[in-house]
């Protein structure tokens, strides 16, 4: 019988060290950041350009008895006729509301003497919705209901009979293929002729285990942020449970990893009971991995980061490639004391996809230092965008595949698109973005 991916987590009392005084832990806390670890990229968007001609406030279906909330900003391609061709784009992963105009403006930077790329579906006659949600960290079935809400509503103020563009970024991809494959399930006409997602982690995304655990064990000496969250709130996520392979609920879990949320069992229940993916409209996807089994050059098993303070330290290692019994590094603080391995787990730092800087985002918090090399690590590998035909539990299909076109057609999508590097996860890269035009509008 094939060995389960687990992590094992010893926990020990460190030698010849004290209990921190009040003063002592008053002074680290002092010293680490206080945002939530691990959010996208998007962030760091600035809002600018076109505001949007109307705003509409979405409710989604009950959910778990909690109706989830969400709003659509819709920008026009002529105000004047109304809204004729809608392309509805939903969010991503990240933690709290969506950020509506710094999503337009993250997609819609200039590139190669070309306008971005919201505008050049605005020239061709596109009408841009931009579909966000109250709680982006919250169940994917919750916000899925959401996007049937603005589906309903897209079809119900569009003029004319010009069938949808529905997807989304990130888990934004997850959101409208979940409620995509439900309505066509309930026989309802979602009236889609093209599905896209950007860089989607269809059978999951990887957050390196050592790492969800530094956001767990250090959390109790961290203040909250401004807004009440604490640094592992996203990790801890019903949506990072249901979007990540492997995820651990706090820093001494030892155990199975990629069972070990039942979010995530249910979550991929769910789907299967509907298909797993809409059957009617055309399905495409880019990736902002490569194709040809080149990731990014991270030594498994390799210190990425070793961080000594007075009363703590932190050590992280890159994913070792599978084996029995691991090390992936450990922690301190005072007494206690954290050592982990995993077994059987792949090395999914180094695989091609879309990277992430999560050891770079941990270094940061903790004042480690790092190397600039060593930041970024694959968040949602090529084979998971790409939505391959393997198990999206046992993961059974090699994380370096040179991805054939026969493996393109027993997958999930008619189309995929690959980066020409392994670049930033939800990047608008060029070559993505112009087979994305060529392909809507062409």
């Amino acid at each position: 019988m094939t060995q389960e991916p687990r992590i094992d987590v010893a926990l020990t009392l460190k030698g010849g060290q004290a209990e921190p005084s009040q003063a002592e832990v008053a002074e680290l806390a002092a010293s680490l950041t206080t945002d939530v670890w691990f959010a996208s990229a998007l962030e760091r968007s600035a809002p600018g350009g076109r505001q949007a001609d109307v705003v509409w406030e979405l409710t989604g279906a009950e959910y778990k008895g909690q109706a989830a909330k969400g709003k659509a900003a819709v920008y026009y391609a002529n105000p004047k006729l109304g809204l004729r061709k809608p392309f509805l784009f939903a969010d991503g992963f990240s933690y709290g509301p969506s950020k509506l105009p710094e999503l337009f403006a993250y997609f819609n930077q200039p590139y190669d003497d070309k306008q971005g790329l919201f505008d050049q579906l605005l020239a061709r006659g596109f009408d841009i919705v931009l579909l966000g949600f109250e709680e982006r960290h919250t169940h994917i079935q919750a916000n899925a209901e959401v996007a049937i809400a603005a589906i309903e509503k897209l079809i119900d103020e569009r003029v004319g009979d010009e069938r949808l563009t529905v997807g989304g970024v990130s888990m934004g991809g997850i959101v409208t293929r979940f409620a995509l494959a439900k309505l066509e399930t309930q026989k309802m006409d979602h009236q889609t002729e093209t599905y896209l997602s950007y860089d989607s982690p269809h059978n999951g995304a990887w957050i390196p285990l050592v790492l969800q655990q530094m956001a767990y064990f250090f959390e109790d000496y961290t203040p909250a942020g401004p807004d009440g969250a604490k640094q592992a709130d996203l990790i801890r996520s019903p949506a990072a449970q249901q979007l990540l392979w492997a995820w651990v609920e706090n820093s001494k879990y030892s155990g199975p990893v990629a069972t070990s949320s039942p979010l995530r069992e249910e979550f991929l229940a769910d789907l299967k009971r509907f298909d797993d993916f809409p059957s009617i409209p055309r399905k495409l996807g880019v990736s902002n991995g490569r194709r040809d089994g080149v990731g990014r050059p991270l030594p498994a098993g390799e210190v990425a980061f070793d961080w000594q303070a007075l009363i703590a330290s932190a050590t992280a290692r890159f994913q070792p490639e599978r084996g029995e019994e691991q090390p992936i590094g450990g922690m301190h603080l005072g007494l206690a004391m954290r050592r982990s391995t995993t077994t059987e787990v792949p090395a999914l730092d180094g695989a091609p996809g879309g990277t992430l800087d999560s050891f770079g985002k941990v270094a940061d918090a903790l004042k480690a230092k790092i190397s600039e090399d060593f930041r970024s690590g694959a968040f949602v590998p090529s084979v998971s965008a790409a939505a391959l035909d393997f198990d999206p539990v046992q993961w059974n299909v090699d994380v370096n595949l040179s991805i054939t076109d026969a493996d393109l057609d027993r997958g999930h999508l008619d189309e995929v698109a690959f980066d020409d590097d392994n670049t930033v996860h939800s990047n608008g890269s060029p070559v993505l973005l112009d087979w994305i035009v060529e392909h809507l509008a062409g």
